[in-house]
């Protein structure tokens, strides 16, 4: 029975659902229309044809990942936590991701993250190339942190670590799941505190210079 009141956002809304689910190739005119239970004509009347269905969702993706809040009392906290939002975004819309990323806007999608990030290492003192070196260091780390886990997922399950090593504790630690959130959250706060203890101790290097 065909559906009743079909609206732009019920289209959007399973074309994205399909997408998350079985990545982009699954998104086909004829499917999104069994899913929704109306016609393919209904679904471009409301969208347009595919091309103009895929546009849609990448602009609606990079408007609901664009939204950062940090939260924290340093700015150092405020970053991790900026780090925090992007990597889980990130995660629970892979293929939406690469969707934008294909369509050239990557930049796009990263710019509320980025001008989250700026706001705070300026807080923190750093300015010029110094800041923007800052902000780029945090963002390839998320990125980078999240291709990591994905091939994780994706690799075919691993033998634990032959115990290699003179020291127990650390042969058992490799042996056992990783807390990727744990060991996510600790690099992100070492390198953050690392970029900003480093433009303190240059700043005050300067001052001295200049005494």
């Amino acid at each position: 029975m065909a559906r009743a009141s079909l609206t732009r956002d019920d289209v959007l809304d399973t074309a994205a659902n399909l997408v998350k689910q079985h990545g982009p190739e699954a998104l086909t005119m004829r499917k999104l229309a069994a899913e929704l239970g109306t016609a393919v004509t209904s679904i471009y009347w409301h969208v347009g044809n595919r091309e103009s269905l895929l546009d849609a969702l990448v602009r609606r993706t990079v408007a609901e990942l664009g939204e950062i809040r940090p939260a924290g009392r340093t700015p150092a906290e405020r970053v991790v936590s900026v780090a925090r939002i992007l990597r889980r975004r990130l995660r629970e819309h892979p293929h939406l991701v690469a969707m934008v990323h294909e369509r050239g806007l990557t930049e796009r999608m990263f710019l509320p993250a980025q001008q989250a990030l700026v706001r705070e290492v300026h807080a923190a003192g750093l300015r010029g190339a110094r800041a923007a070196e800052a902000v780029r260091a945090v963002q390839f780390q998320v990125v980078g942190f999240v291709l990591v886990e994905r091939n994780r997922e994706r690799a075919p399950a691993q033998q634990p670590t032959e115990d290699r090593y003179d020291d127990p504790a650390l042969a058992r630690a490799f042996a056992r799941p990783v807390d990727e959130e744990r060991l996510f959250v600790r690099s992100v706060r070492a390198l953050t505190q690392s970029l900003l203890d480093g433009e303190e101790a240059a700043r005050k290097q300067e001052e001295s210079a200049r005494k």
